[in-house]
């Protein structure tokens, strides 16, 4: 079950909503939570279900012996044992498959690798029980002395799956004693509705673009003019961001509508005027696990120049080995670690001052666009031959009719969608807010569009999500 689907929209949600509603305790709420998750996370299929309790079991004991130990050397074995069982768990299922292979293109051996399905969600949730353990450890949060507490936690179906990547500390107030108010209702009915739309209206539509062209046969790859695959990877890099910013809408609004306060994930990374701007706005919850968890326990940037930039790539490696188990994603993961390292210790902050702001912007979103194909292809063979193609090196020409139709067919559609991945919607909303303040027509009009556009977006996404053959959300594959 996604989001994005008319089953979930219909019925699963307003019966969630309802059961928070009707039922007054927080111990009843929390109970009707857990099993809307429980049942959420094993609609696909409810033989991982036993990993998730297996996983939240190990950090629910680890946890409360940490704790129990605490400042002792004990504790830091205790901490090292409870990761580890995790990390283990995670590569097992994740990367068993990558590691043999690459074993057995080296080798020869083992004759056959076994097929090891990925279970939905497990790098979020690990990584959000992760985060929990190592702030007991710390002592910035309390054990949590009930396991099912911590597996509601884990498993919140708004965000177990997808992210945002929420730690403990930020949740555990509302998980005990969660109040909802009128107000914080209309704002996540609003916020899951824009990202409904974003998902089944904009993301869905550039996915079509891009599966036209960024194809995954090579021969046929080839054959696409240098037009096609840029078209291609700039559909691709809308997507990308639509899609998964969409679904931490849904989350964060889900979250409100529940009396949940979840984390921004993203804050319009495409307007960025540096790398490390970009990161700061994209993937947030991931972008700071990293740097809370493994930059700064390395030692981050208070050492030498050397161990930085070493600190740096680990973290890069880990993060592109994070979104899946193929060389693809260490090579995106390492691409932004250069780029990275690059604009801190080659350019420094001069370049970003003598560069004129458009060059800046114009350069990180190239920079970013380039990043997309090589997330894309999980097939080195298809990654070389689109960056072949970009520049022409297929003989495939600049462009063809093809293209060109294409492009003008979608090109409203394309600008609408490079809109929506800017401020200039909410720049607008808070234009016609300040308006209504000082006329009492304009706020009767704002108050007015506060009940209507949930409607009408709700509407325009069912309307595309019936009969849609492309919905899932990109990022159910890490």
């Amino acid at each position: 079950m996604v989001f994005s689907s008319m089953l979930f929209v219909f019925l699963f949600l307003p019966a969630n909503l309802l059961s928070q509603l009707l039922l007054k305790s927080p111990r009843a709420k929390n109970i009707a939570m857990l099993a809307f998750s429980l049942v959420f996370y094993s609609w696909a299929g409810p033989r991982y279900l036993l990993l998730l309790l297996g996983m939240v079991l190990i950090c629910w004991v680890g946890a409360i012996f940490i704790q129990m130990n605490e400042g002792t050397g004990l504790a830091k074995l205790l901490l090292a044992i409870t990761v580890g069982l995790c990390l283990v768990i995670l590569g097992i299922f994740k990367y068993t498959g990558f590691l043999l292979g690459n074993l057995q293109s080296l080798t020869g051996f083992p004759k056959v690798i076994p097929q090891i399905a990925l279970p939905i969600g497990i790098s979020f949730y690990t990584f959000q029980l992760l985060s929990y353990v190592v702030d007991v450890y710390r002592g910035e949060v309390e054990a949590q002395p009930k396991y099912w507490m911590l597996l509601l936690y884990a498993s919140l179906f708004h965000q177990c799956i997808a992210g945002p990547i929420v730690r403990y500390k930020d949740v555990n107030e509302d998980i005990v004693r969660r109040r909802t108010t009128p107000k914080e209702v209309g704002a996540g009915i609003s916020r899951f509705t824009v990202g409904l739309a974003k998902k089944a209206v904009l993301a869905n539509g550039c996915a079509v673009i891009a599966d036209q062209l960024l194809l995954s046969d090579a021969e046929a790859l080839a054959a696409v003019p240098a037009m096609g695959v840029l078209l291609g990877a700039a559909a691709f890099t809308l997507q990308i961001y639509l899609d998964f910013s969409a679904y931490s809408d849904m989350a964060i609004g889900m979250g409100l509508m529940c009396g949940f306060h979840y984390k921004e994930n993203f804050n319009y990374p495409y307007i960025s005027g540096s790398i490390t701007e970009f990161w700061r706005r994209w993937h947030i919850s991931l972008s700071s696990f990293f740097r809370d968890y493994v930059y700064i326990p390395l030692g981050g940037s208070r050492c030498s120049t050397g161990r930085q930039i070493l600190n740096l790539a680990v973290v890069w490696f880990l993060t592109g080995m994070w979104h899946g188990a193929s060389w693809n994603f260490i090579l995106w993961g390492l691409y932004f670690g250069l780029l990275l390292g690059i604009e801190r210790y080659v350019l420094g902050k001069d370049a970003q001052r003598f560069l004129p702001q458009v060059v800046r912007h114009g350069g990180v979103l190239l920079l970013v666009m380039f990043s997309w194909i090589i997330f894309k292809f999980t097939d080195m063979h298809l990654l070389g031959t689109a960056i072949k193609g970009l520049f022409g090196l297929n003989h495939n020409g600049f462009s063809n009719a093809t293209v060109s139709l294409l492009f003008k067919n979608n090109l409203f559609f394309l600008i609408f969608a490079v809109v929506a991945c800017t401020p200039v919607g909410k720049g607008l909303r808070q234009i016609l807010e300040n308006l209504a303040r000082r006329s009492e027509a304009l706020f009767f009009v704002n108050g007015v569009w506060d009940i209507v556009h949930p409607v009408l977006l709700l509407l325009v996404s069912a309307m595309a999500l019936v009969g849609d053959s492309y919905n899932p959300f990109l990022y159910f594959q890490f």
